[in-house]
């Protein structure tokens, strides 16, 4: 049996939306090894979020048999409950419509079923992390009251157990995890969901205590970049912010403010360092558990330049949440935020002094495969090239660059063949490098010699540059770019 860690979802996740997308950060990284490829798994308190990384269905034809199914002992019993344990699937020949079903018995079960505000699908065809090779995906979302799963009860882990099933007409694929699963319960796999992740109070900021789950106090006010530990959610050196940003309260500091009769607050913002500070407007949703569910509500900045304070006490989605807003609207460089607070007559209500600077950056680093050269001479997209020699082979030109100077690494690979694989070159940002790093234009590899492909086929070489750019949560922004040639041995 095999278990997977679901990551916490800042912001709930929108299918339609590709695995690239910084939702699904931090699913990469804590993936399921599953037949014919992978899954992913990230949860907020609403829904659980499922991403099947199917790698080995290279064909495009949704709707011509291409389905999968996904089932939940509902009871955690490990075995067959009537009328209680679900399986969901896609409605035939329409692979965006999931419906439920109930298990009967072994092996058998009631017909679908919809409400699409409780579980829906969405499929698509094209690269991941996981394979350059355009593939099938299928993405999910469940109700967690639907698949009895709760994330309040502190004092024992929240957890369900699953099964699933891909099914490809073309190539033939008909994977079950684990084998028979809709027979028998007793092998299901378990998924572990996330909590709200919390931050030690002695590393919050005063009253912004952190930008996602990176401290305040971890965010240099001279970079407005951050620094935190290796073994820290998540391990940002010199770290530009980006993406959708969520400002969180110190709660001690938000609960001592509310006891001082404060209700409302302004943020306060300039671009640089330098200027004056001016209303800042956003608008944004949060979940709020009122006793049987979590509902939506929705924050925005008033005509008088107010927000009203979350009542402290109350569980949200995102705890603490005084404000979230969409970076890439923001010129690249330093923005600076306060915050001010009053009581519902207007009054000021004295707070601790802080001034939060953050360094915004959401530009992509730039790449570029110049050339693939055999012998000194260039090799064209979909060109063909004769090796003389066991050793012969060929060298590289390529750009890893970013002009901000924040590049987290960059990384060259060849792809071949059957899902075949090999790193060619690569580099990682490391402190020794400085607070900026911009990588290079014009690398040439191997420095010496030449690259020696392993078999005679069809090679995709691919440069792919991530930037060290973060929203809190995960790291956000990168780029591809590819070239493919025949080499004949």
């Amino acid at each position: 049996m095999s278990f997977i860690n679901s990551q916490w979802a800042a912001q709930p996740i929108n299918l339609s939306d590709p695995l690239s997308d910084e939702s699904w950060s931090g699913a990469f990284e804590n993936q399921l090894a599953i037949p014919g490829g992978y899954m992913w798994a990230k949860n907020d308190a609403n829904f659980l979020y499922v991403a099947l990384d199917v790698i080995e269905d290279t064909n495009n034809d949704p709707g011509t048999g291409d389905y999968f199914w996904f089932t939940f002992d509902t009871n955690r019993n490990r075995a067959i409950t009537p009328n209680k344990d679900l399986n969901y699937g896609v409605l035939p020949g329409n692979p965006n419509k999931m419906g439920k079903t109930y298990y009967l018995g072994s092996g058998t079960t009631t017909g679908l079923s919809f409400d699409e505000d409780k579980a829906a699908s969405k499929v698509d065809f094209d690269v991941s992390l996981n394979s350059n090779t355009p593939h099938r995906i299928w993405k999910l979302k469940f109700k967690l009251t639907e698949i009895n799963v709760s994330l309040l009860p502190w004092w024992w882990s929240s957890y369900t157990f699953f099964g699933l099933r891909v099914h490809s007409s073309t190539p033939n694929l008909n994977y079950d995890f684990p084998p028979n699963f809709i027979y028998n319960f007793s092998q299901l796999h378990t998924i572990y969901l996330s909590r709200k992740p919390s931050i030690p109070t002695t590393d919050l900021g005063p009253v912004m205590g952190s930008v996602g789950l990176i401290p305040t106090t971890k965010i240099s006010s001279s970079t407005g970049k951050a620094n935190t530990a290796a073994n820290y959610f998540i391990h940002a050196q010199n770290a530009a912010f980006g993406g959708k940003l969520n400002i969180i309260g110190n709660r001690i500091q938000v609960q001592s403010l509310y006891d001082s009769s404060a209700r409302k607050y302004k943020i306060l913002h300039r671009e640089g360092k330098s200027g004056m500070f001016k209303p800042f407007a956003s608008a944004w949703t949060n979940y709020i558990w009122n006793g049987s569910d979590y509902v939506l509500r929705s924050y925005a900045m008033n005509t008088d330049d107010f927000y009203y304070i979350p009542y402290p006490g109350s569980d949200y989605s995102i705890d603490d949440l005084l404000l979230q807003f969409d970076s890439t609207k923001l010129k690249t460089g330093f923005h600076q935020f306060k915050m001010e607070f009053y009581t519902y007559s207007n009054i000021k209500v004295s707070a601790p002094a802080q001034t939060l600077t953050l360094f915004i950056d959401n530009n992509i680093p730039e790449v570029s495969l110049n050339s693939i050269k055999h012998k000194g001479t260039n090799i064209n997209a979909c060109g063909i090239v004769n090796l003389t020699s066991a050793s012969d082979g060929v060298t590289f030109d390529y750009n890893a660059f970013d002009q901000e100077g924040n590049l987290r690494g960059y990384s060259l690979r060849a792809f071949w063949g059957d899902n075949k694989s090999a790193s060619i070159d690569s580099k990682g940002y490391t402190t020794s490098l400085g607070t900026s790093w911009q990588g290079q234009k014009n690398i040439i590899t191997p420095s010496s010699g030449v690259w020696t492909p392993p078999d005679q086929c069809a090679y995709t070489f691919a440069i792919t540059a991530s930037a060290r750019t973060t929203n809190g949560y995960g790291f956000v922004g990168h780029n591809t770019a590819r070239k493919s040639v025949t080499i004949l041995k």
